[in-house]
This record gives structure tokens, sequence and C-alpha cells, in this order.
């Protein structure tokens, strides 16, 4: 096999727990054998040992150098450095002398290996610790034996085992050898430390890759050279699977560099392989030139009847008749609306958006003797390696991925054509080929957040409290199906705590590739849930916060699963009660004096285990320019915030994510192709909208759960409603640019 660019995590066998491993001068291999990690029951107290995995983590050298594997994708959520504060915090290590390697897809000795749903540090809390402890349990034994003294007589710290009674101390690096031949501890069992000792967990740790990055080195899928390596392109029809009719291909293969230009004819599953035209040369830039000659005729197929006007039209007629489905039905919304002092009507519409992830999509495969092996900036290698062994035919055996770092994935890389088209390619030529996707690959070719169209109404007594909310939420699917991303479910905010509430849902069929973006689902929900709540408090005359206070107090007793159903996931309404006062407390909601055409909105929103609430402040001008002034955030993750510099950036880049989204992000759709091509028709935020970002965590008696995705949620409807605040004009269509918002 081609030699890969990332090392592999060295294996270990069934029988052993650790060895003495191949390295100069000779070290020590830890490993445990746990249940897999990615399981939901694993998580918690109730996680339980199995020797049916091995999985290594972690390798010490005599120097004392102890290298750690990160064996999820890093994306630039940080993983890469998190995973590994668990284990050497509980290792009791000098994280001066960390090392830290991406480890290989191993899915015989790791599990989980994903990112996405922000489940990286719910999954592994506790079993990345034990990995920690159970190494730190070996040495000191090491160190007892070589002393012959107790074990529970000896210490740790940063790197040394010391017994206090002698004054003696030994280095993990001298111990290494002798702690190969120690018998493993039980996980379930090993000691862990209390948080109040923690060293290494709470710190402002730096990104592992920080230095690599600015200063250029190769991490990333697109900084991947193999030897004798072509390059190829891979142009798809512009409508969502349709089919070469024909191409000029064999007159491109007479152009510089162009080694073959031929047609794969694919399948029409939009996640797979799709219908296209190949192009691999000796450079990238030889590649593409020779695609700006190509002329291909497409088969466009019925997806070329589609369009984002067709699917306004649909869903305005659709909102006036009887909803396809109910997802919740609380008291009797009817009577209710019609006793009510005061009723609202909103109709909110958020479009598709694409995730425009910095690095277009990559990869580079290598087809040999039968044998596959792929180097993938991926969120799912797992998936990606079962996508390409179905469509190639082989055995997932005999498939190797290496994992490189991701510029950027917001749940695009959870899917892997990208993959497969690299290694059909691959297949197909005999050598080593990179595929590099443009950037209007990257934007027309994406699985889009899907749009959706909320028609809201709700009623206010004379109390100004809210009695009654109804929500007919229209979006895309089939049947009782939802397209990728699409789905709202029954127990969203503000469910469970209005008395008469009900959500109904209608679908429309779809051709256009959808999925997960960043904080899948809410990013829009929250926008049309907190921008109508913002309404009701205007209508009932009350603050938008102590409104939202008011309504966080109004808890309902949930209805009792029926025999069988999961369970819904219980909201902490005390937890966002104390994050909503946190971010007012520190915004100074409430004490300002503005001018006009400056105003500050409020939000909150739970999504993926994390409460946040959310100030804007922002500033209109009278020909109707935005600017965000500042943000406040607050944020409720548990009881640990692991590393607090990359917890604070991971906030920050979300606030930021959201504000661009709002401000001028929309895939629209025409002849079922999509029409913006490149970042001047889908502007991501520029250095000079910038603006200051504040971060607090509230921490709560829960472990710690990720932060990549429930920062983002909020900041757009907050952002709504300052403007509202400074203007007096409602946004209930996204993005702003659409919107008319000079004033007098």
């Amino acid at each position: 096999m081609t030699t890969p660019i990332i090392d592999e995590s060295a294996r270990v066998s069934r029988r052993d727990f650790l060895r003495v491993s191949a390295i100069a001068g000779g070290g020590i291999l830890f490993a445990s054998y746990a249940k897999p990690l990615g399981a939901a029951a694993s998580i918690g107290e109730n996680f339980a040992p199995s020797e049916a995995m091995l999985n290594a983590y972690v390798r010490i050298t005599p120097d004392g150098i102890i290298t750690i594997i990160g064996k999820n994708p890093e994306v630039g959520q940080g993983v890469k450095t998190m995973l590994p504060m668990l284990i050497a915090d509980e290792l009791d290590a000098d994280w001066a002398n960390v090392r830290v390697e991406q480890g290989m897809l191993d899915t015989k000795n790791y599990t989980a290996q994903s990112a996405g749903g922000s489940t990286a540090t719910p999954n592994n809390w506790l079993p990345m610790r034990r990995v920690g402890a159970a190494a730190r349990t070996m040495l000191v034994g090491a160190a007892a034996a070589e002393w012959g003294v107790p074990a529970s007589e000896c210490e740790t710290s940063r790197g040394v085992v010391r017994h206090r009674a002698s004054g003696r101390s030994l280095t993990y690096g001298a111990l290494a050898s002798r702690a190969a031949g120690m018998t493993p501890p039980d996980l379930a069992t090993v000691p862990l430390k209390d948080p109040k000792a923690f060293t290494i967990i709470g710190s402002r740790v730096r990104g592992v890759d920080t230095r690599a990055i600015v200063t250029g080195q190769p991490l990333y899928g697109m900084d991947v050279s193999v030897p004798g390596m072509l390059y190829a392109t891979f142009v798809k029809c512009p409508v969502f699977a349709g089919k070469v009719a024909s191409a000029n291909g064999a007159d491109l293969k007479s152009m510089p560099g162009v080694r073959h230009a031929f047609v794969v004819q694919g399948g029409t599953a939009l996640d797979g392989l799709l219908p296209g035209v190949a192009i691999v040369a000796d450079s990238w830039w030889q590649a593409k030139t020779a695609r700006g000659k190509l002329q291909v005729s497409w088969d466009e197929g019925p997806a070329a009847q589609q369009s984002s006007a067709g699917f306004a039209a649909q869903a305005a007629a659709l909102s006036q008749k009887e909803p396809q489905r109910s997802l919740r039905r609380d008291g009797d919304v009817k009577a209710a609306l019609a006793s009510a002092t005061k009723t609202i009507d909103g109709d909110y519409f958020y479009p598709f958006i694409a995730h425009a992830s910095l690095e277009p999509q990559n990869c580079t495969a290598h087809y040999k003797d039968g044998k596959l092996e792929l180097w993938a900036p991926s969120q799912s290698p797992a998936n990606g390696r079962a996508l390409v062994a179905r469509t190639l035919g082989i055995p997932d055996t005999d498939i190797t991925v290496h994992i490189t770092r991701s510029g950027g994935g917001f749940g695009r890389r959870l899917m892997n054509d990208y993959m497969v088209e690299a290694a059909w390619i691959a297949r197909e030529v005999g050598v080593p080929v990179k595929l590099i996707w443009t950037r209007e690959d990257d934007i027309q070719h994406d699985f889009y957040r899907p749009a959706g169209f909320h028609y809201l109404t709700g009623g206010v007594d004379a109390a100004g409290k809210l009695v009654a909310w109804r929500d007919h939420f229209i979006s895309f699917g089939e049947g009782q199906g939802w397209a990728p991303g699409a789905n709202m479910g029954g127990t969203e905010f503000p469910a469970r705590f209005i008395p008469n509430f009900s959500l109904d849902a209608s679908v429309m069929p779809l051709a256009v590739p959808t999925g997960y973006l960043r904080a899948p689902g809410s990013n829009g929900i929250a926008f049309a849930t907190q921008s109508f709540i913002d309404e009701l408090a205007h209508a009932a005359g009350k603050d938008p916060v102590q409104f939202r206070l008011d309504l966080l107090a109004n808890a309902q007793p949930d209805a009792p699963a029926a025999a069988g159903a999961p369970q819904a996931q219980p909201y902490d309404a005390a937890r966002m009660r104390g994050v909503l006062e946190l971010v007012a407390e520190k915004s100074g909601w409430g004490k300002k004096s503005l001018p006009k055409g400056t105003g500050m909105g409020v939000a909150f929103h739970f999504s993926h285990r994390g409460y946040f609430a959310e100030v804007v402040q922002a500033t209109v001008s009278k020909a109707g320019e935005v600017k965000v002034d500042q943000v406040w955030v607050a944020g409720d993750v548990g009881s640990e915030v692991i590393n607090p510099l990359n917890a604070e950036n991971q906030v920050q880049g979300s606030v930021m994510d959201g504000v661009a989204q709002a401000l001028g992000q929309e895939i629209t759709i025409e002849k079922g192709r999509v029409v913006q091509s490149n970042f001047n028709e889908f502007p991501l935020l520029r250095a000079e909208q910038a603006f200051p970002i504040e971060v607090h965590f509230r921490k709560s008696a829960i472990a710690p759960t990720g932060l990549g995705e429930p920062a983002l949620p909020p900041v757009v409807p907050a952002l709504c409603n300052a403007i509202f605040a400074a203007t007096g004009k409602r946004i209930r269509t996204l993005p702003l640019s659409k919107s008319n918002l000079a004033w007098a």
C-alpha cells in the first residue's frame, strides 16, 4: 500500500492489554478494552467494559513523551485536542510532554469515529477518562513493584510517580517497560479523579494543530500527496441526478497533460455516485482547463421542473388546507384562540442554505491489486467506506481510510459522495488520483439545509399570558417521511409550556439533495419560534425577557410515551431560565438608553443537549443597512467546560456563522438547478463585519455535553428581534437581504 500521510496507531492483540512498542529505545503502548464508545448505553454511570474491544490510545517513550491518538475526525470543532485532554488529565500527564496523532479509521479497535451532532463530548467523557486512569494505574503498579511498596502509598503528578514516605520518584518514561507486564485494571472500577483535582480539563489549551495550521504544514485533505498521483475533476449534471447523453471526452485527451476523460454512468441515489464526466490530468490546472472545453448533453429528467418559486406556491396552497398529519395536540387550541384577548398570525420562511466549507470536497484514492486506499476529510469515514464498498463491489476489509483534517464540515462531510467519486475514478485509471471539487461544484452540489415554512397563530389573554399556539409546518418529504434534515418533532419548544398547543405538518416532494447543516433543524426552527414569541410578547405589552421567563415557568405535564416508544428528552426549564437570566444580566438588558435605529433582541434555544440564550445589539441605518454591534451569549453544557479556550471559539464561530446565514445566505432553485455558484452570490461574513462576542458559561450538575452546534440557533432570531426593536419592522423571511429595512 501507499505510505499514509498519517501514522497508524499501533495495534494490539485481543489477549494483550499492553505491550512494548517497537519505537526508539523501547516504550509502552496502552490500550483499553471497552464497550463501543459510541453506544448510547455506554454513556453515563452504567458504562460497562467488555473484552470484545481493544482500543489503542496511548504510548510512552523512555524520554517521557506521551503520544495520544485522537480517534475522531477533526473538522475544526477541537476534538483532536479535547479527547486527548480527557485521557491526559486522568493519566496525570504533563501536557507539555503530550503529542497527539490523528487515528486512522479502525472499526475493530475504535468506535464512533465520526464528527456530528455535538456528540464527541457526551459519548467520550467517561470512556476516555477511564482510558487515562487505567494507564495511570498501570504506571503506579510498576513503580510500586520497583520499590516494593503498596501501590496505595504512591501518587502521581505531571508524568511522575512518587513514593512520599521515602521521597523516591520515577518518570513515566522510566516505568514504561516494566508497566508493560502489569495486569490491566477493570475499567468499570478504575478510580477517576475528583473534578476538583483536574489539572488539564478546564484549562485553556491551544489546539494541537494550531502551529501547523498557521505555518502552512500539510494536514488537510487538499494537502495529500502520494507518489505518481494524478488530479481529477468530476462534472455532474446541474440538475440533480441528470444523466450524460453525450460528451466530447475523446477530444479532451489531446489537451496538454490530460490522461483520461470518460463518462461515469452512476446511479440515481443523491447521496451516492451520480452520473458525470471524469477528467484526469497531470495537474489540477490542466484538468480544470480541459473541463472548460468539455461539451456535455444532459438528460435532465423530471427534477428540472422544480423551483424555489414553485415550492413557495405549493406551501402557500398547503397552508390553506387541512394539514397532512398532526405532530402534537394539547388542549383546545381553537377555543383558546377564540377567547384570547389578542391573536397574532405570522408566516415565517427560511431558505435552502449551503454548507460552504472553506475547503471544497476532495479525496485521494489509490486502487491496486483489488485493494483501495483513501485519504478523506470525512465526518463519517466508516459510512464513506461502506458506500464505496457497496458501489465498487469490494469488501470493506479491502479498503483503508486515512482520516485527514477537514477545512470545515458543518454537516456537509457527513455525506461521502466525493469519496465514492474518487474511488471509482482511481479504479478506472489504476494510479493514485486526487479528486478536487471546484468552489462552484461545492455550492451547486451540496446537501442543503432544507427550506421551511411556518404558518403560526398565537393568542394571549388579558394578563398577557400566552394561552394558545398553532403551527402548520411545511417542508419536504414523501408521505410520513421527511427529506433529510427537514423534520420537526412534537417536543420542540414551546411544546409542553402552553396549555393549548398544536403542531401540524405537511410535506412536498423534493428532488434537491438535503442534509444536515450545523444545528440541523434547530437553525431554522429557532428563527421561526423565537421570533414569533417576540411578536407575542409585543402584543402582550410585556418585556421580551420577562415574557420568556413567564413562559418557562408554565411547564405542562407531558403525556406518557406509548408502550415501547422512546421517552421524549425532558426540557429543563430551570437550566434555560438560568442562561436567560445570565445573558440578560451580562448584556445590561433593560438598563441601556439606545439611540433610534439601535435595538437589542433576545432569544434562546435548546438543541444537541445544550441550553443557550443570546442577546444581540444591532444598528440599522436609515438606508436599511444592518450592523451587529455586539452579541452576548450564555450557555449551559453541563458540569465542565473541558477546554474553555476552544469552547469560546466554538461559540463565537457559531454566532458569526448564524449571523452570516441571516444576513444574506440563500440557495434558490430554478429549473431543477442551483442559481448561486460562488461566494459572490452566497456571502460569508467578512472581516469588516465582525463584532464583539461575549461568552459566559453556567455550570450545572450533569455530565458535559458538546457545543459545536447549540450556540448557533438563538443568534438568528435574536438579531431579527433586535432589528424590530431598532426599526419596528418584523422579520419573517430570511435572508435579511430580501427585506427593505430602511426607516425614517
